[in-house]
């Protein structure tokens, strides 16, 4: 745990620092959000939080190399890490143009798509699929066609919910850690190692989006911008595909104490990122069926995303950003809680993180008041 934790903080401070330097290149660069009708943000904005956090990631699994229970599992945990990697500097530079000269959705579509590809060939993608009570083997074509629509799936889903202030990075945050929970509970009550690279990229994930939230969160001195909401999307879904490669479905039958988690363990790296990304792919379905109705396309923009609802409803825009934060916490940590545990353990537990997610609602006024206009 003490090398996980290490890695978190530097992915952290590395993110941090790299974010000022990508602000000031994004200024000279003209890489700025300008002010248009559906956005809410008053000044222009640079972007390229995106390589921030791609450096925040690369100086993580350098640190994880050279650890000595990280970096002795090199097998198991660096081929998957270095891949997904390779398929997200990928992501990263097609959001990168697409924040300096805004590429067509098609062409971004595209770009999803061949680093989910680049991903697969280098050898990263679901091997089975789970069921209650059994799971079914994957041929070639249909491992790769899953893998890539969970990838594709997940960067747009970060994307199309990125329009407040450290909403994205937050949620992506939030969910990371809970996924690093389970992961690494998991090996632990299983008998399996804890080097998992699922575990090494989910925290260093959750470090790069807090490193990028002081200078992300309302008022944004930068946006992470489609290079940074991609990245953040695709490394959230390679790493639970990631987590398949190395658990085989007969070593996850083990939740807490003893408890039976029957098929949910094996399940939850399938449904986890849908889960602790619920508002954003909500948020996408939504979308896609609100603009396809209107004979739009499907990645046209508007002003009808959730977030800007609850603006509308009144909330400030700290107030909506915790409110969801709240929301993102509940689902994905309840998941993990009823994956991990049974019977009336489960129960007490997910009560506790609802009266706790209904306390951070109520509070989340208050806590806007401090952090924001």
């Amino acid at each position: 745990m003490r090398e996980y934790l290490a890695v978190f903080g530097i992915a952290l401070g590395v993110t941090y620092l790299l974010a000022s330097i990508a602000r000031l290149v994004a200024v000279r660069v003209g890489a700025q959000a300008r002010v248009r009708d559906r956005d809410v943000h008053a000044v222009p904005t640079p972007y390229f939080g995106g390589p921030a956090m791609l450096g925040g990631l690369l100086a993580a699994t350098l640190l994880a190399e050279r650890l000595p229970f990280l970096g002795s599992a090199d097998a198991t945990v660096f081929h998957d890490v270095r891949a997904i990697l390779a398929g997200g500097a990928l992501i990263c530079a097609v959001g990168v143009v697409d924040d300096l000269i805004e590429l067509d959705a098609l062409t971004k579509f595209a770009g999803q798509v061949l680093a989910g590809v680049v991903v697969v060939a280098l050898g990263v993608q679901f091997v089975y699929l789970p069921l209650p009570g059994t799971f079914i083997g994957l041929d070639q074509a249909q491992a790769m066609l899953l893998t890539i629509v969970l990838i594709v799936g997940s960067a747009n889903a970060v994307n199309f919910v990125d329009g407040l202030d450290g909403l994205a990075a937050g949620i992506v945050a939030i969910g990371a850690i809970a996924f690093f929970v389970f992961a690494f509970i998991l090996a632990v009550e299983n008998g399996e190692t804890r080097a998992i690279a699922a575990a090494m990229l989910t925290v260093a994930l959750a470090g790069v989006c807090l490193g990028i939230l002081p200078h992300n969160f309302f008022p944004a001195k930068m946006f992470i911008g489609d290079s940074g909401s991609m990245l953040i999307g695709f490394v959230m879904a390679c790493s639970s595909i990631s987590l398949t490669g190395q658990f085989p479905p007969s070593s996850l039958a083990q939740g807490v104490g003893d408890a039976d988690a029957n098929f949910l363990p094996a399940l939850l790296p399938l449904i986890l990122p849908f889960m602790v990304l619920a508002i954003p792919f909500v948020d996408m379905v939504l979308a896609v069926v609100r603009r396809t109705r209107e004979r739009r396309s499907p990645f046209s923009p508007d002003k009808m995303h959730l977030h800007h609802r609850l603006l509308e409803m009144g909330h400030s825009h700290p107030q909506a950003v915790l409110s969801m934060y709240a929301v993102a916490g509940l689902v994905a940590f309840g998941s993990v809680v009823v994956s991990l545990l049974s019977g009336w353990q489960s129960i007490v537990a997910f009560l506790v993180l609802l009266v706790l997610s209904g306390i951070a609602i109520i509070l989340a006024p208050k806590l806007s008041s401090k952090v924001g206009p």
